[in-house]
Parts: C-alpha cells; structure tokens; sequence
C-alpha cells in the first residue's frame, strides 16, 4: 500500500472500530429527531405543497449527520493524534500535502456518507421518501462532507486541547447547521433573516440535498451546488496553505 492509502485505511479503520460512537449514536439522535419533530408538527406545517412535514424532515436530518460527522472524524483524529503524539508517525513519511489533506478528507466523506446512508435506511420505514434526482443528492452529500472534513482539519490543526475542538463544533458548525434550514424553509422566516440565510454555505447544502428528493428547492440547484464547490474551494486552498506552513504541527 502507498503511503496516502495507508493513511487512509487508518482513518477509516479508526471511527469503524467504534462504530456503535462513531455511527450508532448519531442514527439514534436523528431518529429521535425525527419521531419529535414528526409527532409535534405533523399535520400543523406543511413548507412544500405535496410534501409532509416529516418526509420533508429526512433529508435535512440525514444532510444534518452527513456533515456533522464529516467534521468530527478529521477534527477529533488530529487533535487526539496531536495529544497522543502520535502526529509524528503521519508527519515523518515522505506524504505530500496533498496525500495528507486527501486521506484526512476522504475518510471524513466515508463517516459522513456512513451515516448518512444509515440514518436514511433507518427512517424509510417510517417516511415515505422520494428520490427525483439520485445524483444532486449523490453530489450534495460528497462535496458537503468534503466541506466538512476540510474544516474539521482546520480546527484540529488549530485547537491544542479537545476543549476548543468542542467549542468550535458548538458555537459554529451546529449553529449553522440548525440554522440552514434542516427543520424549516427559510420562506417561513421573516424577509430579513431570508437575506441572512443566503449567507450561511451549509443552508447551499441542506437546500440542494433536498432538492435531489422532492425536485423542489428554495434555490435552483445549480446555483446551490456553485456557492457549495466554490466554498469547498476556499476551504481546501487554507487547510492546504496550513498543512504546508507546518502551523501548529511541526515545532
């Protein structure tokens, strides 16, 4: 094996071992989401013509755990690696900062999609889901991950104590990911919050997942998928710009 599939293979292997933490726990968030939300609101809202409130619940919660748990794989493996010590071990190597940022992203995309995939499975007993466009879903899923796992590198390149990864996690990525529309169209909201939802990147990945189940959105899907790819973009273009600087990795 190669140095990046090496890498690879123990990133994946690391959140596959706990799997019960790693994708268990999250289905049982978003299931129970769902039960709550559907039960209480079932029947009094309806954001689509032809759609239920609680179908219109599980793509949002399934985005929701997609990129949730994208962050947290490549976050919580550099910042235990970095207070283990362990970081040495994937430093010393001859990997290019690319293979590095690769690995990294592409085992947070595997988490994500796990989960996701798992959280869809486990909700189609109870929803009536439809799947218009398999491939904007498909394509949302894997660069919002990416999205994700960039950023999770970001914070666990910076954070030096498990504590910061957490408050990062808590007071940006949750906040953005409730706030972009999983529970709601932001056509409910009054005209100002509408203009400041259009602001925030992931409400661009929740709206077009959506889409790829119903065929109806608040923002064409090519337009969404275009903020999406840009934004992946500028994310990966810092993280690698850290990588290479050797920021709080190499002293």
């Amino acid at each position: 094996m190669s140095g990046f599939s090496t890498l690879l293979y123990k990133e994946v292997l690391r959140f596959w071992k706990v799997g019960t933490q790693t994708v268990g726990a999250p289905v049982l968030t978003a299931t129970l989401f769902l039960f709550i939300f559907g039960h209480v609101m079932e029947g009094r809202v309806r954001v689509y013509e032809r759609v239920p409130y609680t179908a219109f619940l599980v793509p949002g919660l399934v985005m929701m755990s997609v990129l949730q748990n994208a962050f947290a794989n490549s976050s919580s493996s550099l910042i235990q690696s970095k207070i283990t010590g362990n970081i040495i071990f994937v430093l010393l190597p001859p990997l290019s900062y690319w293979e590095f940022f690769a690995a990294y992203v592409l085992a947070a995309v595997v988490r994500g999609m796990v989960v996701g995939t798992a959280v869809l499975l486990v909700t189609l007993p109870f929803v009536r889901t439809e799947f218009h466009h398999p491939l904007w879903i498909l394509a949302f899923a894997v660069s919002g991950s990416a999205v994700l796992g960039a950023l999770g590198m970001m914070a666990g390149i910076w954070a030096e104590k498990i504590d910061q990864v957490a408050s990062f996690q808590n007071f940006l990525i949750m906040p953005l990911t409730f706030l972009s529309g999983v529970f709601y169209s932001i056509h409910s909201l009054p005209v100002f919050w509408q203009e400041l939802s259009h602001f925030n990147p992931f409400f661009y990945m929740i709206d077009g997942f959506r889409y790829g189940f119903f065929g109806v959105s608040d923002v064409s899907p090519l337009h969404s998928f275009a903020v999406v790819a840009a934004f992946l973009c500028v994310v990966s273009w810092l993280t690698l710009s850290v990588l290479r600087s050797g920021y709080k990795l190499r002293h």
